[in-house]
């Protein structure tokens, strides 16, 4: 692997030139700049996870196209340990950062577009799967970030593509060439995009015949002529941007993913980059396997993030001397039983894989859509607890400002003291990190992160199996069968 630690991730970023803004100013180095230097340093952590003997055998796998070590975060699942492996890994990555690493969504772009490309190429010729292994072979040579984006601006909701007022309100070509297209739209909520090396870009929703020009599946450099991000506004970020230390909660590392607009103005992409373009009946297929394989993350990272958050409310509350209560063991309790029931999920779906045609592995569709929905209540649940045993001093904490001044430092640490043998900042620490990881952004990403809750509610509805669960009933009642067909509930039909 090119890039073999953080450091040298770190300085790779350096070496690009992307163009990218935030509140309206040119970020000129995005590893050293407050906002953005945060969500760096969580990536880099899997690159430095990636170094240590101890986690190995998880953040590391034999390439099947060359024999080489490579990131996982650059592997196609060959088997259920390798799905396994992902779910511990990110779960490892979860409690070392606190936050999003932000490698996830690219990781499984590569996975769905390469088992997609396969069968596009078996139904119409194409090549499409050998220019995604050449190109695959070097982010895996060189070890590089990859941003998947799929999530367009989508505009008036109630119509597709090709009947909005304004076109570009999804990523589209603009004009066919011998040696490429040229593309233009926009792709929002980015995770990663501003220190990622390289987009791949993918429809985000299944696509009709007069949708052709959305149907384009593509890898850009983040530093491409024609490529304009803008870096989105996080909980917080005005501390950070202050280089304040305890009131930023996670000082080290960001809120969330580092969000960003990807804006295409006319971004020409040549042929040898262009993995899909106007096989509108497979796009369907792509945006279904990518959910799949993101929605059974969740249940690995944010148990990661929950971890940490169990164990932030436990020492706040032996600061506070509360810990030996019955009603406080009761809630902890219950924090991870859920997170333990979670994690669970992503375990399953994953056992439960199987091969795709192009000899992948995809995750369990059902069990990872019920993976994610439970993210939208649990992760939820475990905040509102660790606000429960925390009080109310979370939101009316003084600043770190208050803590140092000569005025008013000695009534803070007078007046906001706990057990005596611990450091009053450390309560203040402890409390700004609980603040952090259950308030703004962190949980919102939960909600909406890899859909809204309702996309898997859909999911879990159209693959229930109803038809077959009918006739499970009725068996048992002695109803007979009346034919073919009969008896299915709607939108119930079979896996």
């Amino acid at each position: 692997m090119k890039l073999r630690n953080g450091a040298e991730y770190i300085e790779s970023l350096r070496q690009l030139h992307p163009r990218i803004y935030y509140k309206g100013q040119m970020i000129e180095d995005v590893t050293r700049h407050p906002a953005t230097a945060p969500h760096v340093r969580a990536a880099a952590m899997t690159y430095a996870l990636a170094s240590k003997a101890k986690f190995k055998d998880l953040a590391t796998a034999t390439s099947h196209l060359t024999g080489r070590t490579i990131s996982r975060f650059t592997h196609i699942h060959q088997n259920i340990e390798d799905l396994i492996k992902k779910i511990k890994l990110l779960r490892v990555l979860g409690q070392k950062t606190g936050t999003c690493f932000q490698r996830c969504v690219g990781f499984d772009g590569i996975n769905a577009v390469y088992s997609v490309a396969y069968e596009v190429d078996k139904k119409y010729g194409t090549d499409y799967m050998e220019r995604f292994k050449q190109w695959l072979t070097r982010i895996q040579d060189e070890n590089l970030m990859v941003v998947g984006a799929m999530t367009d601006p989508k505009g008036d909701r109630s119509k597709g593509p090709a009947d909005q007022s304004d076109p570009d309100q999804y990523v589209r070509v603009v004009e066919r060439r011998e040696d490429g297209v040229v593309i233009r739209g926009a792709k929002l909520h980015m995770t990663g995009a501003v220190n990622s090396h390289e987009i791949l870009i993918m429809p985000t929703t299944a696509l009709d015949e007069r949708s052709r020009d959305y149907a384009i599946v593509c890898a850009i450099p983040i530093d491409a002529p024609g490529i304009t991000l803008i870096f989105g506004r996080q909980a917080g970020d005005d501390r950070r941007d202050h280089l304040e230390r305890i009131d930023v909660g996670k000082p080290r590392f960001g809120v969330v993913g580092g969000e960003a607009v990807i804006a295409f103005e006319d971004v020409f992409v040549p042929n040898e980059r262009i993995f899909m373009n106007g096989e509108t009946d497979y796009a369907g297929s792509l945006v279904y396997r990518f959910a799949a394989h993101h929605r059974a993350n969740y249940g690995a990272c944010k148990t990661g993030l929950m971890d940490v958050l169990t164990g932030a409310v436990s020492y706040l509350a032996q600061i506070q001397g509360t810990a030996k209560g019955s009603h406080i063991r009761d809630k902890v309790t219950e924090m991870i039983h859920l997170s333990e029931t979670l994690y669970s999920s992503s375990i399953a779906c994953s056992a439960e894989g199987q091969p795709t045609p192009s000899g992948a592995y995809l995750v369990d569709t059902m069990l990872a859509n019920v993976c994610k929905q439970n993210v939208t209540r649990f992760h939820f649940e475990v905040a509102r607890l660790a606000t429960d045993i925390a009080g109310g001093f979370i939101a009316t904490m003084p600043s770190e400002y208050d803590l140092e001044s000569e005025a008013v430092g000695h009534l803070v640490e007078k007046y906001f003291s706990g057990v005596s043998e611990i450091p009053v900042k450390e309560r203040i620490k402890i409390g700004r990190l609980i603040e952090a990881m259950t308030g703004g952004t962190a949980m919102v990403e939960s909600m909406h992160g890899a859909g809204s809750p309702q996309a898997q509610r859909i999911m879990i509805f159209r693959e229930g199996r109803l038809a077959e669960k009918i006739k499970l009933a009725k068996a048992l009642a002695g109803i007979p069968g009346r034919g073919k067909g009969k008896g299915k509930a709607a939108g119930g039909g079979n896996k």
